[in-house]
């Protein structure tokens, strides 16, 4: 098999192959391996790789299993694979080797993947961009000029280079959704408590982050959901499970759908009229699909974001800056993350339980007047970005903001923190005004391929947002459109 014909499979497609006996498991992972080489010193996808192992388990594949022989990458964040670093882009756990694999990793290898390595993403995925001074930045596959986004950066890269069909990525503020759309993947962030952190966690980000896939096709996506979804013991979310395979609904007619739209910036800014373009080229694809779709007020407010979201993740991160220090047996010292992160880390510790609290109680606040949206529309539609993909380093601090910051972490002023972070923080609401909004009410979310810009042949995606518990009216509806996208 030639690497052409490689990538005009997804997933699925190549299990097939394996199923029948077209190919071996072990040739699948050598063209892997080969597209690595060959791309990944430009793209920076990979930044971690088990290739020999990969190669010994190809022998041992359950030719049964859904995605038998089908070649593999995991995100540095968030999931162990037993005998590999988990750095999550941070210099602080840079020798860190897992033990065991998570509960998730374990139904990977039962549905027949075949992990080859691990992908780059920011430190603790933070940041919609892929940046992390460890590692360095990865690249947009379709223009190296740009991001692939963020935080599941590496995984997107990898597969929109055409180096897997579909790759982990996981999902507490859009780290899903934004390298879909950045890279012209599907992306689906799945209701919370559908997948299981076990045993690393218990929750992520207060409930706010959840694991799924990116994919170049929809149906890779609900098969792998299948594959991932359900709680293991001592989960503290335990939620209804679907009524059938994720992968019947793609191939299953939506029926009329209500889906309001709306492209208002949450904190006041502009949009990129690209993304605009986008969302309203779908809105017309829904209209002759026979979709009800009306223009409507966004459910959402300002503080939304600038004030339930990033209190409750400063204060998460705080958290996470606590467990390095147990790990390292010492004080985080600024040196042992980016500056960045140890401002941050200092903001979550200026905050009071109180205000912790406080925060997110407004979570619930939000979930109840978003559901009083959903009375009326099954789905909200808005672009998933309010910006094409972003040139490399164009959201990293000021030369100005960098010293600024250097001296609160010195000092570890705190409360001076505040109006840096704030500054910073807009620069990124700017970029993601809609994408952490599911994250705190906990619906399912998608970014769908929508769009292209010719001159920098950059891809933009939009976003649909759909009730609590309801991928599956978002697999269908996803499955529709990539069939219209077809035609």
């Amino acid at each position: 098999m030639t690497f052409e014909e490689y990538r005009r499979h997804d997933a699925l497609g190549l299990a097939a192959l394996v199923k029948k006996g077209d190919i071996a498991p072990i040739e699948l992972v050598d063209i892997a391996i080969r597209q690595i080489e060959a791309v990944n010193p430009e793209l920076n996808a990979i930044i971690h790789r088990r290739f020999d192992a990969a190669r010994e388990e190809a022998g041992l594949v359950n030719r049964a299993a859904p995605f038998a022989g089908v070649p593999f990458l995991v995100k540095d964040l968030g999931m162990e694979v037993a005998g590999m670093k988990m750095c999550t882009g941070s210099r602080g756990y840079q020798d860190y080797v897992s033990q065991q694999d998570s509960f998730v990793v374990q139904k990977m290898r039962q549905a027949g993947l075949l992990i080859l390595g691990k992908t780059n993403t920011p430190e603790f995925g933070i940041t919609p961009f892929t940046e992390p001074k460890l590692f360095g930045p990865t690249r947009n596959p379709w223009n190296p000029a740009h991001s692939p986004g963020g935080s599941s950066g590496g995984s997107a890269a990898a597969v929109a280079a055409g180096i897997v069909p579909m790759a982990t990525a996981n999902d507490g503020g859009g780290s899903i959704r934004i390298p879909a759309s950045c890279c012209g993947l599907f992306g689906l962030k799945p209701t919370r408590g559908r997948v299981s952190w076990a045993a690393l966690e218990g929750e992520m980000w207060s409930g706010a982050a959840v694991e799924n896939c990116v994919s170049r096709s929809v149906r890779d996506s609900a098969a792998y959901l299948d594959a991932i979804q359900g709680a293991a013991p001592g989960d503290p979310y335990v939620i209804q499970s679907p009524k059938r395979p994720y992968l019947q609904e793609v191939d299953t007619p939506p029926g009329k759908l209500r889906i309001g739209y709306s492209a208002t910036h949450t904190m006041g800014f502009p949009v990129d009229q690209v993304c605009v373009q986008a969302m309203l080229q779908a809105v017309d694809v829904l209209r002759s699909e026979g979709h009800q779709v009306d223009e409507v007020e966004l459910p959402y407010r300002k503080e939304d974001l600038s004030e339930a979201f990033l209190i409750v993740i400063a204060g998460e991160l705080a958290g996470e800056i606590n467990l390095m220090a147990q790990y390292l047996g010492r004080p985080v010292r600024p040196g042992d993350v980016e500056p960045n992160t140890f401002a941050f880390y200092l903001l979550g510790r200026s905050f009071s339980a109180e205000d912790y609290t406080s925060a997110k109680r407004k979570w619930g606040e939000i979930s109840r007047r978003v559901a009083t949206f959903h009375e009326r529309y099954d789905l909200l539609l808005t672009p998933t970005l309010a910006k094409r993909p972003i040139p490399i380093g164009s959201l990293q601090p000021t030369a100005v903001e960098k010293r600024l910051i250097t001296v609160i972490n010195a000092l570890r002023w705190g409360g001076a923190v505040k109006a840096t972070i704030q500054n910073l923080a807009d620069k990124i609401y700017d970029y993601i005004p809609w994408t952490p909004l599911a994250n705190l009410t906990g619906q399912p979310s998608m970014s769908v391929p929508m769009f292209r810009i010719a001159e920098e042949n950059l891809p933009v995606g939009v976003m649909f947002t759909g009730r609590v518990g309801e991928e599956d009216v978002l697999y269908r509806l996803a499955g529709q459109l990539e069939k219209a996208s077809s035609k």
